[in-house]
């Protein structure tokens, strides 16, 4: 007699055969040859044989199919290996949770205890991960036989879930629940456990660079009560790989050009809430630049011109990102000629002796091309025409890398996708390409409710509808309500940008404005009317727009102490006007600017019909100065000049100076007054201008923060109005100042604290401007 017990089962039981999947209950057929199963022992004359074999215990699984696992038939000599060999192979299908065999009297009597039919797999306790990202991790389902491998196997899937996320003190139990029929309900208890932040970050080997200045390169900080809002204060390995490049970035843009990171240990505290990870690194020797050269291997390429882009200085220490960016620039250099695919090999003659690197800058052979085709992907919702229509390269033209940069910063601008990648292939000739544009749609439908706070308009409220991207045809429709302390605003719009299929946008205005002027100049005022508005591009960088605005305009509820001027105005004006705006653009960006420069002229001429009659100019621009990624110059200026046509200027026509285009200043308070009456006139005459600079100012990245220095300079003068109470003094206002702005996740918040330089003894300052909207 031969018994197995469940001793073999441990042995055995680790095994793909029939694992997730459901039980069958036929025999198996071979599958790409003969069927692995124990061999058949020889019958020898005269030796004992199987008389008869039993299956006792099944209740899913047929006789067939246990017999057809084992290999042994009712015949076949009795041989111990080979019933032993029977034996493992049932074991191994992770059917059965208990296997055992043996011979009684010529009968071998087979008796088994199967694993259980899954019939449901729940989570408890898992309050960060959802139940169906759970079961998208783990391989058990229902109606798949139960194995404690398995189940074993998904939990550490679980866990690795969860350490991918910081947890990495998360506990899984799991929980077998018998049913009737052999079936059993699965439940994974979890303890999710805090999140596994970052008690310190070590370097070993950095003599040139502190600890401090080196964890600023890194993704992985510290963790600190001020990180709630990020998780770069937990642990994550994919994290710690990066870290690993960024430094060796920073080294080698430093001179370093033998850095190597030895390697990065992050080890778990015995409590399991923090790690300590340690950096051990080799620094080397610092290099500088030597000597530069530039060759050719294209015969049409002159190299000597193109030396001009190499902007790399010998003796400056080595810059790994600055050899980067001068290939860079010369692929840019030659894509404008035509040249694709050019390659730009860097030969690179490290002196050790003398610590100096020399580099050659090799142009490798390539063609002149022309586009093939341009092919648009990843628009779900954008028709293919509105992307097409921003590029400046078709089918046919010869390749130009400079209009491929500026199509895709024009694609950008639309804000229409989240990303916006323009690279280009081989075409399916060697002198063509095709430019590939993959974009990523975002939402352009909002429903807004937005709350915040201006020192101009006090505590406002806003919400409006607005469709950036209408049926995917990049029309703008929008419809808006505003209510502050001081304005109340209903605004309708909509803008076709390509009207009737060319580049000419078309565009109509409908509005409701009530202002509240009492603390300003003692009155208030309505506005209801209407426009519409054309713009078209003259060239890549000029843009003018015309419009024509009607509106009906009424003075009311004048106070008692009112200037008598503004008395004089009270009532209905009917404002009939056209106006232009030509504007030069080199901007990087129309969006977020942060280089290039803007010059515009913009005029609006009232009287054609209507009650008032006047002529408005104003000429401005920008100018933004990029000195690192975070620290920028950004300049602003502008002049305005008013000329009555036959009447004189009213009070809510002339410009106003102070508050948002006067720091320091309250709004409308520079600028000519009524002494009597302490009523801001405005004026027909105005200059201002601005410079700020913008800067980190320490805080970690994470907070959003930065800094700005400002000053502000105005100049208003000249009103129609005459008295003894009149002062209006020609002279130049300034300020300065200094700002905080913070991107946080309620949206944008300033303050701005500012102090007059220079001013008149009857104009109203002020020293903290604070502005904050959100929107939810």
């Amino acid at each position: 007699m031969m018994t197995a017990t469940g001793a073999v089962c441990a042995a055995v039981f680790a095994s793909d055969v029939a694992m997730g999947q459901t039980v069958p209950l036929v025999a198996p057929q071979p599958q790409g040859g003969t069927q692995a199963v124990p061999s058949t022992p020889q019958v020898q004359p005269g030796s004992p044989t199987i008389r008869a074999i039993t299956v006792t215990g099944a209740q899913r699984i047929e006789r067939e199919t246990v017999l057809s696992y084992i290999g042994v038939r009712e015949g076949d000599a009795i041989d111990a290996r080979g019933v032993n060999e029977a034996l493992k192979t049932l074991f191994a299908t992770g059917l059965f949770a208990d296997v055992a065999m043996e011979m009684a009297n010529g009968e071998l009597q087979i008796r088994v205890v199967e694993n259980p039919i899954i019939n449901r797999i729940a989570f408890e306790g898992n309050d960060r991960l959802d139940d169906d990202v759970l079961a998208a991790e783990t391989q058990l389902r229902p109606r798949v036989v139960y194995t404690r491998t398995r189940v074993q196997s998904d939990v550490q899937r679980i866990l690795e879930l969860y350490r991918r996320r910081g947890r990495f003190s998360a506990k899984v139990e799991p929980k077998v629940i018998q049913l009737e029929q052999n079936r059993v309900d699965l439940v994974f208890e979890i303890s999710e456990g805090s999140l596994t932040g970052i008690e310190k970050v070590s370097f070993v080997g950095n003599e040139y660079f502190s600890d401090s200045a080196l964890r600023e390169e890194l993704v992985t900080k510290e963790s600190r009560w001020y990180r709630f809002l990020s998780n770069s204060d937990t642990y994550d390995p994919d994290k710690l790989t990066f870290d690993r490049e960024l430094l060796r970035r920073f080294y080698l843009a430093n001179g370093f050009a033998d850095f190597r990171v030895v390697s990065a240990v992050a080890e778990l505290t015995e409590e399991q809430d923090a790690f300590f990870i340690t950096f051990t690194v080799e620094e080397g020797p610092r290099y500088q630049f030597g000597e530069f050269d530039l060759v050719s291997k294209i015969d049409d390429i002159d190299p000597e011109p193109l030396k001009d882009v190499i902007d790399l200085e010998t003796g400056d220490w080595y810059d790994a990102d600055a050899v980067d960016d001068t290939i860079v620039a010369l692929t840019n250099a030659l894509g404008e000629k035509g040249f694709a695919f050019v390659d730009i090999v860097p030969i690179v003659d490290r002196d050790k002796d003398n610590l100096k690197i020399n580099i050659t800058f090799q142009i490798e052979e390539a063609p002149r091309v022309y586009v093939e085709k341009v092919d648009i992907r990843g628009n779900v919702r954008t028709l293919d025409e509105v992307i097409r229509r921003e590029f400046l390269l078709v089918e046919g033209d010869a390749f130009n890398s400079a209009k491929l940069r500026r199509s895709r910063q024009r694609i950008e601008d639309l804000g229409f996708f989240d990303n916006v990648e323009v690279t280009n292939v081989p075409g399916t000739e060697p002198d063509s390409t095709v430019v590939q544009v993959d974009v990523k749609e975002k939402s352009t439908g909002e429903l807004s409710v937005g709350a915040g706070f201006s020192s101009t308009d006090g505590a406002l409220g806003t919400i409006s509808m607005r469709e950036r991207n209408l049926l995917g045809r990049g029309q703008d429709l929008s419809l808006s309500t505003t209510i502050s302390q001081r304005t109340q605003m209903v605004d309708f719009s909509f803008t076709e940008p390509y009207f009737l299929d060319r580049n000419l946008s078309a565009g109509i205005d409908l509005f409701h404005v009530i202002r509240d002027n009492q603390d300003v100049a003692s009155y208030d005022s309505q506005e209801t009317g209407a426009g519409v508005r054309f713009g078209y591009e003259l060239n890549e960088d000029w843009r003018q727009q015309v419009r024509y605005r009607f509106a009906l305009e009424t003075i009311e509820n004048i106070g008692d102490s009112a200037n008598r001027f503004i008395r004089a105005e009270e009532g209905d004006e009917y404002i009939s006007s056209v106006g232009q705006t030509l504007t030069f653009d080199r901007r990087n960006s129309r969006v977020d600017p942060t280089d290039g420069y803007q010059v515009y002229l913009a005029t609006d001429m009232a009287g054609i019909g209507g009650s008032v009659r006047y002529l408005r100019t104003k000429l401005g621009g920008a100018w933004y100065i990029p000195f690192t990624d975070s620290v920028r110059l950004g300049t602003k200026a502008e002049v305005g000049s008013l000329l009555g046509l036959g009447d004189d200027i009213r009070l809510n026509d002339r410009f106003l100076l102070g508050g948002d285009n006067l720091r320091g200043f309250e709004f409308a308070g520079a600028g000519p007054r009524d002494s009597a009456s302490e009523d801001a006139l405005g004026g027909e005459r105005i200059a201002t201008g601005t410079v700020e600079l913008q800067f980190p100012i320490g805080l970690p990245d994470e907070f959003g923060v930065s800094g700005a220095l400002f000053s502000d300079v105005g100049y208003l003068t000249e009103v129609d109005d005459t008295g003894s109470t009149i002062q209006d003094e020609p002279s130049m206002r300034s300020a300065v100042g200094f700002g905080i702005l913070w991107s946080s996740p309620f949206g944008p918040i300033r303050a701005d604290f500012s102090q007059a330089i220079t001013k008149e003894n009857f104009d109203k300052t002020e020293f903290f401007r604070f502005n904050f909207g959100t929107r939810f």
